[in-house]
């Protein structure tokens, strides 16, 4: 093999690659140890799959889940997965990317609560009375990528990408300190809910991730790592000594963005992550209990943070062959755990490998770079990968995802996403309509 697709065969042709690459992807034959149980705390997660936290951009208006919000996780319920991550969730209007993504405030909890209690009810009928999933709920505020295009400093590159012009203001201090209690107040509504776990988001550049790299800030949120973490750190803080819920946090490990306006990264956009290393160590003391590692962010770099064959029709080509996006987040997932204690790292990078995967999530975690496994587009594809997993000992090759970003070009545009090739009844028609209407803007 010579080229940049997924074309292997056998495991043995994905080994060849590895080597060929001078890679280093732990592979394993034997996957049992994907089907074992994991405790946090007093829970027992029944096994190490995961589904990551994928925006379906389908909710209501008013932020409750929509029809389509309910048929995922119905779906997720069914998987087998022994956590379920659900998707970013708004904490405050301001903070929403945009009209369909989730919100959950007093209005809305009543609707969460009753989609916690959905996904265990069909998660026990189909796995069985005794199976019961693990739920974290992301809590976010999309800061520059939102419709309020909330910014903490200005960045030419970031700036293009959200479009957004020099003349913005940038967010007041005062207006960041009061988010702390926004994520508070929706930590107690998360556990009013049901969930297990509430995930203080800092990924992807949204806002708390992009305020890790606000070294050009001015005021107690930018400048030194001490301002820089702060934001993050008080929220995490606060819930952490006044809601009785489990702590996690989707987590940016590296940038790619070059230093003075990257976290984790030189002047060349290189890894640094002497950080990166510093915070995590310092979540744990805090009392997380979930790390979810990622990187860069999916409107800049979206080949480091989801490698792909395909860029759909609105994307570029990667710039590296995936494999090497794929150990590059098996790396970054290994630097994390080997920094904790009992802190549990969630992998991520495996999606590309298709029906593989499994045998490198095996070798990751025997070889204790992570203690359990997500999967994102995978789920939107083949929301029943981990029953096939652990029952079948393998996943189907007619099921999986074929990373052609189809589904991530309509979360760009803010249409329903889900997976246009596996579950094209749904939304190959919502895909056809988008390139429609990227034609007409062309035109």
């Amino acid at each position: 093999m010579r080229n940049n697709k997924f074309n292997y065969k056998t495991l043995g042709e994905l080994k060849d690659d590895i080597r060929r690459l001078n890679l280093n992807c732990p592979v394993e034959e034997d996957i049992d140890v994907l089907g074992e149980e994991i405790k946090i705390v007093e829970r027992v997660i029944p096994n190490r799959l995961a589904i990551h936290p994928m925006e379906g951009a389908d909710a209501n208006s008013d932020g409750r889940p929509g029809e389509l919000t309910l048929r995922r996780y119905k779906r997720y319920a069914e998987s087998g997965a022994g956590l379920i991550w659900v998707e970013a969730v708004a904490v405050n209007e301001s903070g929403r990317a945009n009209n369909k993504q989730l919100y959950l405030n007093e209005e809305t909890v009543a609707e969460f609560e009753n989609m916690v209690d959905m996904i265990r009810e069909k998660a026990a009928e189909t796995m069985g009375h005794d199976f019961n999933p693990y739920l974290v709920i992301q809590l976010t505020h999309s800061g520059r990528f939102g419709e309020n295009r909330d910014i903490l400093f200005h960045h030419e590159l970031a700036d293009k990408a959200a479009g957004i012009d020099s003349s913005k203001a940038v967010m007041t201090d005062e207006e960041l300190a009061s988010l702390e209690d926004d994520f508070l107040r929706a930590a107690r509504l998360a556990k009013k809910a049901g969930f297990d776990a509430v995930d203080v988001k800092a990924c992807h550049r949204y806002l708390l991730s992009e305020n890790l790299a606000a070294h050009t800030r001015n005021g107690k949120y930018g400048g030194d790592y001490e301002n820089r973490t702060r934001l993050f750190k008080n929220a995490v803080r606060k819930i952490s000594e006044r809601v009785d819920i489990d702590l996690a946090s989707r987590m940016n490990i590296y940038d790619a963005i070059p230093y003075p306006y990257g976290w984790g990264t030189d002047q060349k956009g290189n890894e640094d992550l002497s950080e990166p290393r510093r915070l995590v160590r310092e979540m744990e003391e805090l009392g997380v209990k979930l790390i979810n590692v990622t990187a860069a962010t999916p409107y800049i770099y979206p080949h480091i943070n989801r490698p792909y064959d395909l860029p759909g029709n609105l994307g570029y080509k990667p710039p590296e062959h995936p494999l090497i996006g794929v150990e590059r987040l098996l790396r970054l997932g290994r630097v994390v755990q080997e920094e904790l204690n009992d802190c549990i790292v969630v992998g991520t990078g495996y999606t590309w490998l298709r029906q593989f995967a499994p045998h490198v999530a095996a070798g990751v975690i025997k070889n204790g770079w992570a203690k359990m496994i997500g999967f994102g587009r995978q789920a939107f594809a083949y929301p029943d990968f981990a029953k096939d997993i652990v029952k079948d000992g393998q996943m189907n090759t007619k099921k999986v995802c074929v990373t052609c970003s189809k589904c991530a070009e309509l979360k760009a545009k803010k249409k329903h996403s889900g997976c246009v090739i596996r579950d094209k009844e749904v939304y190959l028609p919502i895909y056809q309509k988008l390139l429609e209407e990227y034609k007409a803007e062309k035109a």
